[in-house]
């Protein structure tokens, strides 16, 4: 490993990897936790190689990334004219069109782009009609938490046939997707503001979608691709966490949890679950506080079910958060109308 000096050529990833040690452990992962694997080793590759870096050079890339963050809201607020104009004033023609022109080439190479600043109930209503393939392909390009909001508002059939398009998705050529961009950003215009096979979808956006959205539409959705494709629906839930796993997380990594849940919370996600799951958390608690909430959680009476997943809900976020950070590891997999628990 070499110290990184000023005089040396930085490449995209020798960047990357500087500004990735400057941003510290925790903050790094939960970048390359969005990263493709290929992108993840080769920047991985780069902060091996690494050792020091000059004060100089790590103030050089920070500079440049702020930039780039910078110019990337002025094309978002108000296209790239505006950003021009905005860069130019602060950093002059030619900084502003070298910066410009780097976010230009990455912007023209992801599809949909327009739909990032769109409201997903607007989505809904324009989709909702379209083939399941082109709804499909559609989410597959948009963020994980506009697509669960979109997948979400689909009848529950549609739900499934979508999410298993989206899972069995490979690779789509570019003029189907310009061709579906194309159709949909003509029929949004009103109401929005103004090479090789991509690769889309698959399975890990479809958890992601899920992931995202609310316990009942996660239960039609696996209940969906379970009457469609058993095989897909056993590897689909093999890759999300659900509430009845903390019974596999090590008793450690349990206390830390239960530390950030709040007590009235963790009584009503514990409502009407089975006994080892129960047994799980009650003990990692003290003596007193087991007998509290074993206390409190009788004293809730009938819950609805929907009031129970809610909770459940939010320990899991607590969990998945835990997990993106890095404070623990989790393995996952295992294990209608308004429901009552008793």
């Amino acid at each position: 490993m070499a110290t990184q000096t000023a005089d040396e050529v930085m490449t995209g990833p020798r960047k990357a990897a500087v500004l990735l040690v400057q941003m510290g452990r925790e903050a790094s992962a939960r970048i390359l936790a969005e990263m493709r694997e290929t992108e993840v080793e080769e920047i991985m590759a780069e902060i091996v190689r690494l050792q020091d870096v000059e004060t100089t050079v790590a103030e050089d890339v920070l500079t440049e990334f702020h930039e780039m963050v910078k110019a990337r809201a002025f094309v978002g607020q108000g296209g790239f004219g505006y950003a021009r104009d905005l860069l130019s004033d602060s950093l002059g023609d030619d900084r502003a069109g070298e910066i410009l022109s780097r976010i230009s080439a990455a912007v023209m190479e992801m599809p949909f782009q327009f739909l990032h600043q769109a409201d997903p109930r607007q989505l809904l209503s324009f989709l909702q009609d379209e083939h399941p393939q082109t709804i499909a392909l559609v989410l597959a390009h948009m963020t994980a938490d506009q697509a669960s909001m979109v997948l979400s508002g689909l009848p529950s059939q549609l739900q499934a046939d979508v999410a298993h398009r989206i899972a069995v998705m490979d690779r789509t050529s570019p003029e189907i997707i310009k061709s579906v961009e194309a159709t949909l950003e003509r029929k949004l215009s009103s109401v929005l503001q103004p090479s090789d096979l991509s690769e889309i979808g698959g399975l890990q956006p479809l958890v992601d979608i899920i992931n995202r959205a609310d316990r009942a539409t996660e239960r039609l959705i696996l209940e969906g691709l379970e009457g469609r494709d058993p095989a897909l629906a056993e590897e689909v839930r093999s890759r999300m966490f659900m509430f009845e796993d903390i019974t596999g997380i090590d008793d450690r990594s349990i206390q830390l949890i239960l530390r950030q849940v709040e007590t009235n919370d963790l009584a009503t996600a514990l409502k009407g679950v089975r006994a080892d799951v129960r047994d799980k958390v009650m003990k990692n608690l003290s003596e007193r506080a087991a007998a509290n909430l074993a206390d409190e959680i009788e004293m809730l009476g009938p819950v609805r079910l929907s009031t129970v997943e809610e909770a459940q809900v939010k320990v899991v976020q607590v969990i998945r958060t835990l997990e993106e950070s890095g404070q623990i590891v989790i393995a996952r997999g295992g294990g209608s109308e308004d429901e009552f628990v008793a």
